[in-house]
């Protein structure tokens, strides 16, 4: 590719199924694969969890949790085959992106629907990020003030500053051409994620041990009515949908990985080992922070100030949800960018603020390769999610809300529709009876929980 100020030919990328081939190296393991999906997973739905689960009790919080990460596991693999056409192995057509595979397999009116459902959600991914970001860094400040001053001190701190600093920091990390050249960022997010999620874990347990018991009953949190109480529960299923989103970037994740042996095969097991790692702090860290607090679980396990020492360490894993958010946000955001990438340059091949691109050194970064289109259009993005997030700071709701939207068209539907078609399978036979069942019961599922979510998000904007 071209250097500084040089015209690059960008449509060849993207006009035929087989033309990156020649431009783009693919040398993605079953690690880099694992290293994505955890970043684009273990997100700021985790730290939501211990709620969830306060809110179902200790028999239907778990099995809820169980449940998402086996139908996760389940569509991942559906869609893994969908990445090569029309065999899952030796296709010659490669499926870069969710909406491709959608698009060769079920028409350009579901392409249309699918772009809608994704590009949606994938905004409404870097708002969340952005609300929990801004959450753990004002938690930083109370966590050293009460430290300072006592924890009955009137530590107060807004949002918007820290909304805003995030927002900077993405409009840098935003001119990342793709996923190809953020490997490295998706590694240092997985450290991260670890290492809040193993802390959330530890002070948890820690927790539990000083009580001398386990806090919480089977019925989860009573509340005053029924109605209340259906409505947090529809609210708790949503917050754990969100917890497992990487059906949308499956694919982008699958298309940096080399052959052989096939790419299916190797996302069939990163997808399995990332899952069962995944579900394992999520159980962990929800489990644990519910038997601590019981009746009192607080929204963000991390930023409810049900723990105020030791303060460093409270302070440490705060710090490391921002960082793994700075990644997080990348992964979701890239397939956005590159769809706009791949428009504009089709739509204005001669234009040289879509095409021309200058080559930039940033201190402690990679060389970056960057068009005005993409400074541009990146930076308003960027900017937009910000805006909205400083609308709505309200992390449980905006969890829900963004959790039940994704999980039943984009986890559920596409996937298993796809599946049908590539498998040119019959209807009514035993397989075609059993994935119908499975998706009108993930439906109701989906349309519950979305429900609840947008009760608990007018209901928390008007109050």
């Amino acid at each position: 590719m071209g250097g500084e100020g040089e015209a690059v030919n960008i449509p060849l990328l993207t006009e035929l199924p087989d033309a990156p081939e020649t431009h783009i190296k693919r040398t993605g393991t079953v690690w880099t694969a694992v290293a994505h999906i955890i970043t684009a997973v273990i997100g700021s739905g985790v730290l939501s969890l211990a709620w969830s689960i306060a809110q179902l009790g200790w028999v239907a919080g778990p099995m809820a949790m169980v449940f998402f990460a086996a139908v996760t596991m389940f569509q991942s693999h559906l869609l893994a085959d969908c990445y090569r056409s029309p065999d899952p192995e030796h296709g010659h057509i490669r499926n870069h992106s969710y909406m491709e595979a959608v698009k060769l397999n079920l028409g350009k009116k579901s392409w249309w629907a699918c772009g809608i459902f994704q590009q949606l959600n994938l905004y409404g991914i870097g708002i969340a990020y952005t609300i929990t970001s801004a959450s753990s860094i004002r938690a930083i400040l109370k966590s050293n003030c009460y430290h300072r001053e006592g924890h009955n001190a009137p530590c107060s701190y807004g949002e918007n500053y820290e909304m805003l600093l995030f927002g900077a920091v993405q409009m840098v990390f935003s001119q990342i051409p793709d996923f190809h050249e953020m490997a490295w960022l998706s590694i240092l997010a997985e450290v991260m994620s670890f290492a809040y999620s193993s802390i959330g874990f530890g002070l948890g347990l820690t927790k539990v041990i000083e009580n001398g018991r386990i806090k919480g009953g089977v019925g989860g949190i009573p509340m005053s009515s029924p109605t209340q109480k259906f409505w947090l529960v529809s609210q708790a299923l949503g917050d754990i949908a969100f917890a497992y989103p990487f059906s949308l970037v499956l694919l982008e994740i699958e298309d940096t990985l080399k052959s052989p042996p096939p790419e299916n095969q190797t996302m069939k097991i990163a997808s399995k080992i990332s899952i069962l790692t995944t579900t394992f702090f999520y159980l962990c860290c929800g489990c644990f922070g519910y038997a601590a607090f019981g009746n009192d679980t607080p929204g963000n396990l991390l930023t409810g100030f049900g723990f105020y020492e030791p303060y460093w360490l409270v302070d440490f894993a705060n710090a490391c949800v921002v960082l793994h958010l700075v990644g997080g946000y990348q992964v979701f955001s890239q397939p956005v960018f590159a769809l706009v990438d791949r428009w504009s340059a089709e739509k204005f091949p001669g234009s040289g603020f879509v095409n021309k691109f200058y080559t930039i050194q940033l201190p402690f970064l990679p060389p970056c390769r960057l068009s005005l289109l993409r400074l541009c259009y990146r930076t308003i993005y960027v900017a937009s999610t910000t805006g909205i997030a400083m609308l709505f700071p309200y992390f449980n709701q905006v969890l829900g809300v963004l959790g039940a939207w994704n999980f039943w068209p984009m986890g559920i539907y596409f996937p298993v529709e796809m599946y049908l078609v590539q498998r040119k399978m019959r209807a009514w036979t035993k397989k075609w009876v059993g994935l119908q069942i499975f998706r009108i019961v993930c439906l109701f599922i989906s349309i519950f929980a979305f429900v609840g979510s947008i009760e608990g998000l007018i209901t928390e904007k008007l109050s």
